[in-house]
């Protein structure tokens, strides 16, 4: 009865139009157009009531919810999307009142291709609000699901451009299919870079390598940053210097980078300096020496228990002023700089500590310090290790030491003029 009484309004008004001697062919057109503009006014009032809806009521409602998911999927205009679908609607079933054929199929084709685009734009909203649900929860920062969800949005995507082709061109889908598949070849040449990040996507989450958040350095692309963003290719990092870097994700699985979580984790951040000692000034102590030394606090105990130890041995040996059996001003050195590390506030003394002598080179012997700052904010951390080595420079001088350095202009002048 519906499609009955269309008809018959469908005739009235062509013959209306005949009265007025129009042709037969620009009568149904006019109808057509006529009809089509009806459909179109209907499809945005109802888009218009549907929009204003979920402005107004929707809104209140996720406002007022105490959830965090459905913020979210008002954010990603998840909502707004589905606006999009009535109107939609009500044009591909409304097309049948059209007389002319072919517009009946344009305005179909046309709802249905944007109908298509709308569903897939929705769905990517409503993944794209997965992925930031699941980064909130507690096991999210571990794993990364993004490159997962982008799989999904790409096999949505060709499995679109498959409804569209079959449906312009009267193609069956499974015909497509078959004809994708003999291009296979092709096909995996232009998704190369896809199926690459996929694997190296799965490797890096499996393995917890990396995720976002996670400070890396990457030397063969000169990055050195914090992780922004890790998609089915890419992945971005934030250097220091705030310039980006994007890298291919396989590269990570490829090629050798660091990540800094464990130092992150550990609550500590490594100090491994070394200053090269002129060798021309280490010496015996002498007794003004160990005078002098036991000046300070940190190491006149030291020096009281470490002389009577060596004054008992000497005794039981028979010895006297033998090297073996007497201190230096070097190991004097590395002692009061044991201490001084143990006593100062920001180093840590449950982490790997030592003060150290390496192989001696050309450029003197080196003391090395390697021990763990209990501050791991970058500029914090300088300024622990550069407040450590202004001490050690400044306190060498007191245990007869000199740093070794090449010559410089100055002493070529006073050289010269000596």
């Amino acid at each position: 009865m519906y499609f009955l009484s269309i008809s018959l309004y469908q005739e009235e008004f062509i013959s209306f139009l005949l009265r007025f001697g129009f042709l037969p062919k620009l009568a149904e057109f006019i109808q057509s157009a006529v009809y089509l503009a009806g459909l179109l006014l209907i499809a945005w009032i109802v888009y218009t009531i549907v929009r204003k809806i979920i402005r107004s009521v929707v809104r209140k409602i996720v406002l007022r919810s105490k959830t965090m998911w459905d913020d979210m999927l008002y954010k990603k205009r998840v909502f707004s999307r589905l606006a999009h679908i009535f109107p939609t609607l009500i044009l591909y079933y409304g097309a049948v009142i059209l007389k002319l054929e072919i517009i009946e199929q344009i305005v179909r084709h046309g709802s249905m291709i944007y109908l298509i685009i709308q569903m897939y734009l929705l769905l990517s909203s409503v993944l794209d609000v997965v992925n930031d649900v699941f980064i909130q929860l507690p096991y999210g920062k571990d794993l990364n699901i993004k490159s997962y969800l982008q799989i999904v949005k790409i096999f949505a995507a060709v499995f679109g451009i498959i409804i569209i082709y079959g449906m312009l061109f009267k193609r069956e889908i499974s015909d497509i299919l078959t004809g994708l598949t003999a291009m296979a070849a092709v096909l995996l040449l232009i998704f190369k870079d896809s199926i690459l990040g996929f694997t190296a996507s799965i490797q890096l989450s499996a393995n917890k390598m990396v995720n976002t958040g996670d400070w890396i350095t990457v030397p063969k692309y000169k990055a050195d940053g914090t992780v922004t963003d890790i998609n089915l290719t890419t992945v971005t990092v934030q250097n220091w210097d705030k310039t980006i870097s994007s890298l291919p994700i396989y590269s990570l699985v490829s090629d050798s980078f660091v990540n800094w979580k464990g130092m992150e984790e550990s609550g500590g951040r490594r100090i491994k300096r070394h200053i090269n000692i002129d060798t021309s000034s280490i010496r015996f102590c002498t007794d003004s020496d160990l005078e002098r030394f036991k000046k300070f606090d940190l190491i006149s105990d030291y020096i009281n228990t470490k002389q009577e130890e060596i004054e008992k041995e000497n005794q039981k040996q028979g010895l006297k002023n033998v090297a073996l059996y007497r201190q230096t001003n070097i190991g004097v050195f590395r002692r009061y700089l044991e201490s001084y590390l143990k006593s100062h506030p920001c180093i840590s003394n449950s982490m790997t500590f030592l003060v150290r002598q390496l192989q001696s080179t050309a450029d003197g012997l080196p003391i090395e310090i390697y021990v763990f700052s209990n501050r791991q904010e970058w500029a914090v951390y300088e300024s622990i290790q550069s407040d450590i080595f202004d001490h050690i420079f400044a306190v060498l001088p007191e245990f007869g030491l000199q740093v070794y350095q090449n010559l410089s202009g100055n002493d070529l002048n006073k050289l010269k003029s000596n």
